[in-house]
């Protein structure tokens, strides 16, 4: 497909495709991650040595220890008294990650902190899989791996080597939108719903499910297609179920968020970290990073909107931004982007050979030097 405008991509998906040639097609995907997490490990393994620190100690830190202390010990029945570190505690954090990795623990022996790399490297690779499939399906083979590498080598993919949520968000949306695009709409809510539990950026893969079946409706009659919307949500209905039993109340998470890290007026993440970069540059990267970060979505949705993308990718894409918009804390982040990968991917998809290779050392770089910044202690993931 041309890197022109044009009107909105046709599936290019071949149903000739058998299963081993699947499965040949999906080693594609696979090398791309294992070469960004090769990349990642030489990295951290430099830096541990040179402190005299151990590898994995640069990768449980951060959130990771609150998602090993979930899979341990479970959560905790109440917020602590107080605001910031003093009020911070497990309840602030979705379920699902801990549930995988508690699995993976039972079921190989591991210790929680292996098993939790061992599960974050695992859904990270299968996220990979996903994604090349989502965009071969409208961008074929060479766009999905132009698209696949700039996302798993974007400068915040540094955390999919972390105990984090990035690795099962994109899995799970991935798969949600690509069980839409080929109208099998329960099996798309149901990995939605896997989705909502395990962040609150996962919520948006709700929308989706909710464009695809208005679609379907109104061009087809497909009152089936209401599945996908009506199971979408259970994840993270589930979970604020189990808080209200747990707890006392269903918004113990929100509680928790707001007097232990999200303090702040909605909306106030990106003007604070514009006037901070403005006016100190880079002498906290974690502003610097969030500056730049918001420039640069506003050149890479020129080029999203510019390619045409299908409604309910727009959709997704357009939440999660809203969600990092609306935070206090957040803003636009490099795993923000990350986890707003169908941005990622199909700006990469599209560009035109020589841009596309330009963009991919610089983003290739960037990650390096993110990943030098995470490690050091520099930059908050």
């Amino acid at each position: 497909m041309s890197s022109s405008d044009g009107p909105v991509p046709v599936p290019v998906r071949d149903e000739s495709v058998g299963p081993k040639r699947a499965a040949l097609l999906s080693l594609r995907p696979a090398g791309i991650f294992a070469l960004s997490r090769v990349g990642i490990f030489l990295i951290i393994s430099a830096m541990a040595l040179s402190a005299h620190q151990s590898i994995m100690s640069k990768l449980i830190n951060w959130d990771a220890k609150w998602y090993l202390l979930i899979a341990e010990k479970g959560y905790v029945h109440s917020v602590p008294l107080g605001h910031g570190n003093p009020a911070q505690c497990d309840l602030g954090f979705f379920p699902l990650l801990p549930l995988l990795v508690r699995w993976v623990h039972f079921v190989t022996g591991f210790g929680f902190n292996v098993a939790g790399i061992l599960t974050t490297t695992l859904l990270g690779l299968f996220a990979s899989v996903a994604v090349w499939w989502l965009l071969r399906e409208f961008f074929g083979r060479v766009g999905a791996d132009r698209g696949t590498a700039l996302i798993f080598l974007s400068p915040g993919a540094f955390v999919l080597s972390m105990v984090y949520t990035e690795g099962a968000i994109i899995l799970f949306v991935a798969c949600s939108m690509l069980a839409l695009q080929r109208r099998r709409w329960l099996l798309a809510g149901f990995c939605a719903a896997a989705a909502t539990a395990a962040d609150p950026v996962g919520t948006a893969a709700i929308v989706p499910c909710v464009v695809a079946c208005v679609v379907a409706i109104r061009t087809r009659g497909e009152w089936r297609s209401i599945l996908a919307p009506l199971t979408a949500p259970l994840g993270v209905g589930l979970f604020f179920l189990y808080l209200w039993f747990h707890t006392g109340s269903p918004f113990s998470w929100l509680h928790a968020q707001r007097v232990g890290w999200q303090s702040g007026y909605l909306g106030t993440g990106i003007p604070e970290a514009m006037w901070h970069f403005f006016d100190h540059g880079f002498v906290d990267p974690n502003y610097g990073v969030k500056a730049v970060s918001a420039f640069t979505v506003v050149g890479l949705l020129v080029l999203f909107f510019r390619a045409h993308p299908p409604a309910p990718w727009v959709g997704y894409v357009v939440t999660v931004l809203v969600f990092g918009a609306l935070s206090p804390v957040i803003g636009v982040t490099p795993r923000l982007l990350l986890r707003d990968f169908p941005l990622l991917g199909v700006v990469g998809a599209k560009l035109p050979p020589v841009w596309f290779e330009v963009t991919l050392a610089f983003s290739v770089m960037l990650l390096a030097a993110l990943t030098i910044a995470a490690g050091g202690w520099r930059w908050t993931p």
